[in-house]
């Protein structure tokens, strides 16, 4: 740990007497400066803090990165010495040392973000941002016994797991990260079991009910150089990595949630790349697509989010690799994987770009639950009904007659917010779905109603209506 654990007891005991919380904070500030805040723009919020208190003191300090004076910086931190601070890098001189960032109900600490003209150390240490609030937003959260936290760095999803786990372990591979993630842990009096080594080392032979990731999975050569993005393996390797040891890294019903970065090939589907890694694993699979890059914006988004320094030469040797292996986009998103035991197991690779309605880990639950129903029940048998709000959106061209129908889709507003096109054979049957009849009677009669054999109407629609519950559209009322 940065402190002893008197001292993180010192240090938390100023932070509350400060009432240096998120809440607190946005209490002092109010919602504009926060806002402001939010952007890196502080001039509000220091104008909002000038009185000289501790939480003003604590604002400026650690969330507006201000020089205090020596006697402010003292009545802050008691009953924790600026003198151990300082021993400890919390603070540097008269300003902060260390991102201590309040997270929720929650403190963190990590590394000092980048800055302009600053470039990271190789052994840099995040603390929360985009990614990390991305996966705890995305992870399934039901309780659980035992939890596994990969590349914990400074501890963001622990803390999530220590929530809804009986126990949590946490690795890394930087003994940096760790002791950061030990002080976050008792400055929130929860505990870990911290363990080095890279990725999946420190717990080969052992299961667990929830495992989550945010790996280094910038794709590139292989060159490592800064451990919280880059694993060193090539391409997308640390992903296929994590992937196939899920089977042995989960319980009987355990789940593995991950961030992932994958190439696009030139002449190949990336869901077929994706769905590769899984072959023969016997786990559900849900993976899904949030966006893409092309080979200069990735680069230059790597190159830019540590401040290196413009380095042609390498920015060209990293362009020239991914030309070599036809690499035309890396796709980002999230892969869920879990171990349901079933025979024929489900795998889903596809593009969720739609903003969704958070928690996206809620709706990832969701889906799992829809697909064992789907598994386990008769389609013909159920009854189904609409998902609430539905839509129905026409698009249509003006014409000699009138306006003439173009295009149907059908809408939802909330969940996943898919949108589907649809035929009006589909809408004549989704339209039917009160939640009265069983499908088989539903098909019998627009099968009379369109003089079509019922069997080939079952045939041509149960893909359909499978895909329609998978998506939430139509929702199984009972048999």
């Amino acid at each position: 740990m940065l402190l002893e654990p008197a001292e993180v007891d010192r240090l938390r005991t100023a932070l509350v007497q400060a009432n240096f919380t998120s809440s607190g904070i946005a209490k002092r500030l109010g919602p504009d400066a926060t806002a402001a805040a939010g952007r890196h723009d502080y001039r509000l919020a220091l104008r909002a803090t000038d009185s000289g208190d501790p939480l003003d003191t604590l604002i400026r300090v650690f969330v507006c990165g201000q020089s205090e004076p020596e006697q402010r910086l003292a009545e802050a931190l008691y009953p924790l010495s600026v003198h151990v601070a300082r021993a400890a890098g919390l603070i540097i001189g008269d300003q902060a040392g260390v991102d201590l960032e309040p997270y929720g109900d929650w403190w963190v600490l990590a590394d000092l973000p980048a800055q302009p003209g600053r470039q990271l150390p190789a052994d840099h240490v995040l603390g929360v941002g985009g990614a990390s609030t991305t996966l705890a937003g995305a992870t399934i959260r039901k309780p659980v016994g035992t939890a596994l936290d990969l590349g914990t760095g400074c501890g963001v999803q622990a803390l999530h797991l220590s929530q809804q786990a009986d126990s949590v372990t946490a690795t890394d591979v930087s003994p940096r990260a760790l002791s950061f993630a030990a002080t976050t842990a008792a400055l929130n009096g929860v505990q870990w079991e911290l363990l080095h080594g890279d990725l999946l080392e420190p717990v080969r032979g052992r299961r667990f009910d929830l495992v989550v990731s945010n790996p280094p999975f910038v794709v590139g050569p292989g060159f490592a150089t800064h451990t919280y993005r880059d694993s060193g393996r090539a391409g997308d390797g640390v992903c296929a990595e994590l992937a196939a040891a899920a089977p042995t890294l989960l319980t009987e019903g355990g789940t593995l949630q991950f961030l992932a970065n994958w190439v696009h090939i030139d002449g190949e589907d990336w869901e077929d790349r994706v769905a590769g890694w899984f072959a023969g694993s016997g786990l559900d699979v849900w993976a899904i697509q949030r966006e893409t890059q092309d080979p200069l914006d990735y680069v230059r988004l790597w190159l830019a989010d540590a401040s290196e320094k413009h380095d042609p030469h390498r920015a060209a040797q990293w362009l020239d690799w991914f030309s070599e292996h036809r690499i035309t986009a890396v796709g980002f998103g999230l892969i869920t994987a879990r171990n349901s035991g079933a025979t024929d197991p489900t795998v889903v690779c596809e593009d969720l770009r739609q903003q969704v309605e958070p928690p996206l880990g809620l709706r990832v639950a969701e889906w799992f639950e829809r697909r064992d129903w789907l598994r386990d029940n008769d389609l013909l048998q159920a009854r189904y009904r609409l998902a609430e709000g539905l839509q129905l959106r026409q698009e249509a061209t003006m014409g000699e007659e009138g306006w003439a129908v173009d295009r149907q889709l059908l809408a939802m507003p909330n969940g996943l917010r898919w949108v589907e096109d649809i035929d009006p054979l589909i809408l004549a049957l989704v339209s039917g779905c009160t939640g009265t009849l069983p499908l088989r009677d539903q098909l019998s009669l627009l099968a009379a109603a369109h003089e079509v054999p019922a069997e080939d109407l079952e045939k041509g629609l149960l893909p359909v209506i499978d895909h329609l519950v998978e998506r939430g559209i139509l929702v199984p009322c009972g048999p």
